[in-house]
C-alpha cells in the first residue's frame, strides 16, 4: 500500500492547512485519524485505489468552516472543482471521490453510492468517548454562547443518546467489522444514560469550573456522604485542570453554595 508521493505532497501542503480553520472536532488531527482508519478498512476491499481512499479522507471535512450543517456538500464540491487533482485522477475517479465525500455523513439517508463512500463513512466514526463530549461543548459555545452550563450539558447528553444510544442513527450502516467502534458505542451509551456520571465526565473532559453544579451533582450521586467527602470527590474532578490546593477549592465550594449558612441551619435544628 503506497500513496503517490506527489499527491501526498500536494494534499499536505495545500489541503491540510485549511483544517486550521475548522473547529476542534473537524481539525487536522481528526483528518489524520480518518485517513488512518480509511486505509485499514480499504484492506478489506478488492481492487481498491489507495490514492482515492487517501484523497477522499483528506477532503471529507474541508468545507466544515464554510457551512457546518452542509459541510459534506461543500466539501464534495471543493474536491470536484480542484483542478490540481486532474494531475493524479481521471474524471470518473474524481466524480466517485466527490460522491464519497458527499455520502460520508452518518445522518445521511440511504447508503453511500460506492465502496469508497462506505470506507470514509466507517472511518469517520470516532472511537474515543471524550471526543463527542468535546465536540458538543465546542459547538454549543459557538452557536449558543449565552446558554447555561446546565442546559449545555443536558442538550449534549440528549444529542449523544440520539446519535449513539440504542436507537441512535450512528449505530446504523456499519460496513466493516470494527471492534473499537462497538466498544465505544457500549461505553458512550452507558455514560449518557447516567446523568450524574455524564455531568462529571463532561466537566473533566472540557475542564469546566462550576462548583454549584458539581456540588449538587456529587451530592446527588453520594447522598450519604459527609460534606468533607463530597469536597474530596469534587477536588478529584478538578485537580487536573485547576491550579488550586484542596483548601482553596473547598473554600470556593463553601462560598458558592453558601454552605456556612447551611451548616448553621443544621446546628440550629
Amino acid at each position: 500500500m503506497k500513496i503517490n508521493k506527489e499527491l501526498q505532497k500536494y494534499i499536505e501542503e495545500n489541503i491540510f492547512p485549511s483544517y486550521y480553520k475548522n473547529d476542534l472536532g473537524h481539525n487536522l488531527d481528526h483528518i489524520k485519524y480518518v485517513i488512518k482508519r480509511s486505509m485499514l478498512f480499504a484492506e478489506y476491499c478488492e481492487n481498491i485505489n489507495y490514492d482515492m481512499v487517501y484523497t477522499i479522507a483528506a477532503y471529507h471535512d474541508i468545507g466544515h468552516y464554510i457551512d457546518a450543517k452542509n459541510h459534506e456538500k461543500v466539501s464534495s464540491e471543493m474536491l470536484l472543482k480542484d483542478e490540481n487533482l486532474k494531475q493524479f485522477f481521471n474524471d470518473e475517479q474524481i466524480k466517485i471521490m466527490s460522491e464519497a465525500v458527499y455520502d460520508h455523513r452518518a445522518s445521511m439517508e440511504g447508503e453511500p453510492r460506492s465502496v469508497y463512500g462506505k470506507i470514509v463513512s466507517s472511518a469517520d466514526r470516532n472511537t474515543l468517548v471524550e471526543v463527542p463530549l468535546k465536540r458538543t461543548y465546542a459547538y454549543r459555545l459557538k452557536h449558543t454562547p449565552n446558554n447555561t452550563v446546565e442546559n449545555i450539558i443536558e442538550e449534549s447528553r440528549l444529542h449523544v443518546i440520539n446519535k449513539f444510544g440504542e436507537d441512535g442513527y450512528a449505530r446504523e450502516k456499519m460496513y466493516f467489522e470494527d471492534e473499537e467502534y462497538k466498544k465505544f458505542l457500549k461505553d458512550i451509551s452507558l455514560l449518557a444514560k447516567d446523568k450524574d456520571k455524564f455531568t462529571i465526565e463532561y466537566f473533566k473532559v472540557n475542564k469546566i469550573v462550576d462548583y454549584k453544579i458539581l456540588f449538587n451533582t456529587v451530592k446527588n450521586m453520594y447522598p450519604t456522604n459527609t460534606l468533607d467527602e463530597i469536597f474530596n470527590k469534587i477536588y478529584d474532578v478538578v485537580r487536573t485542570y485547576v491550579s488550586l490546593s484542596f483548601e482553596e477549592v473547598r473554600n470556593q465550594i463553601i462560598e458558592v453554595n453558601d454552605l456556612n449558612n447551611f451548616n448553621l441551619k443544621l446546628k440550629n435544628n
